[in-house]
């Protein structure tokens, strides 16, 4: 178990103490989420699986106690540490022997938190180890697509050398899955692959976090810190959204991958690092290169290859198949019955143009296999952005298919679903309708 598989959801009514602990704690490398009340909370633990909830104490509505108790009894396997800004004795016990895993007081140090929450990481990677389940469930890509098909050919040849590699795509379209996919087929996978998103963090943090550094090299540098590149030692390093690397940190970049040593913040000793570099892109980097945003050396220092993964809109072939991977995959998640898909369904998200990609159809899903009543998905269960002009037929035969459709419908909705009645007013027979209702996957209760 790698640290970003570990998921961690916060929960506190104080979103500015959300944002700081989500800093704090997203500097491991977990995987962390935010709800702003109990009940929000209880909602999202139903639709996904949370390795550590961290939770306030007082507030409004449902308290952090009661939350604590609640997922004892529904989730008990997820571990729970109570946060307060009022530290008593009372109120720790308290928690303790409602199962909380341990106590937090909101005016102590935040390392303490940090430390909490390494230690019972720490514990769930070894339980893991020991019961011999999968540090890391690889996705591996698919399509039927011959440019993702292409792409995914030339990933699995590149990952077999030790060259620099460049993803480019749309937001969304799985960039980390085939840097992970790659570090997966390469002769490293057995090592430490190492996320970064280079958008997400300032300056001054991305250079801590890349290099590490020494206590006391900056104001609150109270401890000694690994940086990413020790941490991807004989592995795999991917930085997402190499675009928006301030130049500064372009030029240190450059020169680590050019003399394979770092130095840690606030230090003159050099350390080796052995990593094989993954980048990726949603921008087109030559306009930076162009007004001197992006260095040119460096962007051929991290090209070797470049792999470009095509958005989703382009492969509507493999739409069907993905749907039905992620129903599987939410339906098992959240433990419940896996439902099928209309083809009418299918045909709308095939019209879509999905600009979030492979992340929004994902979500869609998700949304779906919560809120679907039947064990059929049908049309009117997609949100209404589906049912714009860009998703709406483009041929006249899709036209008269749904103007039939609906029209039949409506008769049989008119006449309590008498077959017999309503073939007779469409002026077909009663088999042909039957046929129709099959065709069009129609409510009937004959």
């Amino acid at each position: 178990m790698k640290p970003q598989d570990y998921k961690i959801l916060i929960v506190d009514d104080e979103i500015e103490y959300t944002v700081i602990l989500k800093k704090i704690l997203g500097l491991e490398g977990f995987s962390i989420q935010t709800a702003s009340s109990a009940e929000e909370a209880l909602f999202k633990l139903k639709l996904k699986q949370y390795d550590l909830v961290l939770t306030d104490l007082m507030m409004d509505g449902m308290n952090g106690i009661e939350l604590l108790e609640k997922i004892n009894i529904k989730i008990p396997e997820t571990c729970v540490i109570l946060m307060t800004a009022y530290a008593t004795i009372d109120n720790a016990v308290e928690a303790m022997k409602k199962g909380a895993d341990s106590y937090f007081v909101k005016g102590n140090d935040p390392e303490e938190l940090v430390s909490e929450v390494l230690s019972l990481y720490q514990s769930k990677k070894r339980k893991s180890t020991q019961s011999g389940e999968s540090e890391q469930q690889i996705l591996i890509p698919f399509s039927k697509n011959k440019a993702f098909i292409k792409a995914l050919e030339m990933a699995k040849k590149a990952a077999r050398s030790n060259v620099n590699i460049l993803l480019l795509g749309e937001s969304g379209v799985g960039k980390e899955v085939f840097a992970r996919y790659i570090h997966h087929e390469s002769k490293r996978y057995d090592k430490s692959f190492v996320a970064v998103n280079c958008h997400a963090l300032q300056e001054n943090i991305l250079e801590s976090e890349l290099f590490g550094h020494c206590k006391g090299a900056f104001t609150g540098a109270d401890t000694n810190r690994i940086g990413r590149f020790e941490l991807a030692h004989e592995g795999t390093l991917f930085l997402d959204e190499i675009a928006d690397t301030p130049l500064s940190a372009q030029i240190k970049l450059l020169r680590v991958l050019d003399l394979k040593k770092i130095e840690r913040m606030g230090s003159n000793a050099s350390i080796d690092v052995d990593f094989r570099l993954i980048t990726a892109t949603n921008k087109n980097l030559q306009p930076l290169i162009d007004s001197g945003e992006f260095r040119e050396d460096f962007y051929y220092r991290i090209s070797s290859i470049v792999l470009e993964i095509p958005p989703l809109r382009k492969r509507p072939e493999d739409i069907q198949d993905l749907v039905m991977d992620f129903i599987e995959r939410s339906s098992k998640e959240m433990g419940v019955p896996t439902c099928k898909v209309s083809e009418d369904v299918i045909e709308i998200l095939k019209n879509y143009d999905f600009p979030g990609n492979i992340r929004e159809l994902k979500n869609i899903v998700d949304r779906l296999v919560v809120f679907s009543d039947g064990d059929i998905i049908k049309p009117e269960d997609l949100p209404a952005r589906f049912f714009d002009a860009k998703a709406a037929p483009k041929t006249l035969k899709e036209i008269r298919q749904m103007s039939e459709k609906e029209y039949i419908q409506k008769v049989l909705n008119e006449n309590n679903n008498r077959m017999g009645i309503s073939a007779g007013i469409l002026g077909i027979t009663r088999r042909q309708l039957t046929n129709k209702v099959k065709e069009y996957n129609l409510k009937n209760k004959e």
